[in-house]
């Protein structure tokens, strides 16, 4: 049986793109530019790859002849015509204003024309506007090219359409500043709630309840105040609201020991973990570690469960007095603290011992 016959391509020589030119996705733009700027041709193998590149790159790619009155583009990629939706005909011989538009910002566009006065580079972002209309945003840069007697020849210019950028940055800065205005309101309700429970405190002859209220309420607002932020993307960093809640009672001396990283939790847990921390905090002043010279608090927080989503807070105190007998005027701040881990679906332990508490909190994602 004969072989087959496997027929003879002829490889193109160097610089030739004849055996190329008949494809249907070949970008003769390339061509074109060499047989309207014969003087100025990319010349050797090198030269044929960077038209080449030039040619194929996703980056939409012009040259400007600086020389040329209007200094109009002489050379525009696929890259680019797909980019604006004009055609090559309609571009080469064209300032590259004909992109601008009446919401472009002539602040940039001054940015741009000082740039080419002196042979500059710069990178500006300006309003542009495709041939049916649309607006895009166009991450424009511009740089002098020299041929090598240091003569300048052409100015480059690469367009990056970072619509999808500047959205993404505008709901970002949105979403911030909501979360300032949310803070403030916020700030504000707690405020409102202090002095509503002051008042009622002062009018019935119940100081002391009402001013442990306020701590509680105080603490809530210090927590949400340090994740509003965040919340717009619903997770938060627990350890900035940890940190917050604790920084009372703080004092410097290595009493109080924090323990975790940039653990992020859905917002939701906020609340629970807010009170919980400031009633233990609370009850470690009355009767736990903080209420003796030498006693240390340890505040620790981790992942676990299911992708690592649930929440787990650990509470150990040492240096203290004996803990095996917890004394009943934590009662009400032990019932606070179930009702909203349970209403958070959440779960506790405590143990208490001769060294100090230990309490271990369960916040569950939802």
């Amino acid at each position: 049986m004969d072989k087959p016959v496997t027929p003879k391509i002829e490889k193109p020589s160097s610089g030739s793109s004849q055996a190329y030119d008949t494809r249907p996705d070949y970008d003769r733009s390339p061509d074109e530019f060499r047989k309207a700027n014969p003087d100025n041709e990319f010349v050797g193998a090198s030269g044929v790859l960077f038209e080449q590149a030039m040619a194929q790159t996703r980056m939409a790619i012009c040259l400007s002849d600086p020389h040329a009155p209007d200094m109009p583009i002489v050379f525009a990629n696929r890259a680019f015509r797909e980019l604006t939706g004009y055609d090559q005909d309609e571009i080469v011989g064209r300032n590259c204003r004909f992109l601008q538009g009446p919401d472009t910002d002539p602040n940039e566009v001054a940015k741009i024309r000082r740039a080419l006065e002196t042979e500059d580079v710069t990178v500006v972002e300006l309003l542009n506007y495709r041939k049916n209309g649309e607006t895009f945003w166009n991450a424009l840069h511009i740089g002098p090219i020299y041929n090598q007697r240091g003569e300048l020849i052409y100015f480059f210019g690469s367009q990056w359409d970072v619509s999808d950028v500047r959205a993404a940055r505008a709901e970002e800065l949105y979403a911030k500043e909501m979360a300032r205005e949310l803070s403030h309101r916020m700030k504000n309700m707690f405020a409102v709630i202090s002095g509503i429970v002051n008042i009622t405190g002062r009018m019935r002859g119940v100081e002391d309840e009402a001013r442990e209220i306020n701590h509680r309420v105080q603490a809530l607002g210090r927590a949400y105040e340090t994740t509003l932020d965040e919340a717009s993307s619903g997770d938060i960093e627990i350890g900035n609201a940890i940190r917050a809640i604790l920084e009372p009672y703080d004092l410097g001396t290595g009493r109080l020991q924090l323990q975790g990283n940039g653990l992020k939790v859905p917002f939701n847990v906020v609340s629970g973990v807010g009170v919980t921390l400031h009633e233990l905090a609370a009850n470690a002043e009355k009767h736990g570690a903080w209420s003796t010279d030498d006693g240390i608090v340890k505040v620790a927080w981790q992942a676990e469960g299911p992708d690592d989503r649930d929440l787990v807070v650990t509470w150990s105190e040492s240096g203290g007095p004996d803990a095996s007998h917890p004394s009943a005027d934590s009662g009400s701040g032990n019932a606070i603290i179930d009702r909203l881990i349970k209403h958070a679906e959440g779960t506790i332990t405590r143990e208490w011992r001769p060294d100090g508490l230990e309490v271990t909190i369960r916040f569950a994602a939802k």
